[in-house]
């Protein structure tokens, strides 16, 4: 018979730790974005990066996942669409389903500001101990996994469209 665990309290040192991390975070997020920052706002990459990770999407969907309305969903696609970065897509079945999917050049920019993310967060982590780093992944693996984060080698090579 399988344990159910209670969940643990929380720590406010812990939630301190978090929240200083999210600060260096949201830093290297903000200087891997800088070089498209005239080409899409962080909620329109937040989006593209929600479709590069989830695959197609229904428009009420995206906007849940991205904490948006569906009109300002359906308005930031617009921009997205226009600057050729996301796919309004019709199901044949179906015409009023229309899915939301990443174009090559929409996936082009999340790989590319990816890219420049992790070759910063690496310059990080080469300061930090072998046996911390082997902490870091287990404990950032249990965090993402309960904030609903799909893992970084299940979506950085893309979805087939």
């Amino acid at each position: 018979m399988k344990q159910v665990l209670e969940p643990a309290r929380v720590n406010e040192p812990v939630v301190d730790a978090v929240i200083t991390a999210s600060r260096a975070l949201v830093a290297v997020a903000a200087q891997s974005l800088s070089d498209v920052a005239e080409e899409v706002t962080l909620t329109q990459y937040r989006t593209l990066v929600v479709l590069a990770s989830k695959g197609p999407q229904r428009l009420s969907d995206l906007a849940d996942a991205v904490g948006v309305t569906s009109a300002t969903a359906t308005r930031m696609c617009d921009r997205l669409v226009r600057k050729k970065l996301i796919h309004r897509r019709t199901q044949r079945e179906d015409r009023r389903n229309v899915r939301i999917t990443l174009s090559a050049k929409g996936q082009a920019l999340v790989e590319g500001v990816t890219r420049n993310r992790r070759a910063r967060i690496k310059q990080i982590i080469e300061t930090i101990s072998v046996h911390d780093q082997e902490m870091l992944v287990k404990i950032l693996t249990s965090f993402s996994h309960a904030a609903g984060e799909v893992p970084e080698q299940d979506w950085s090579t893309g979805w087939q469209m």
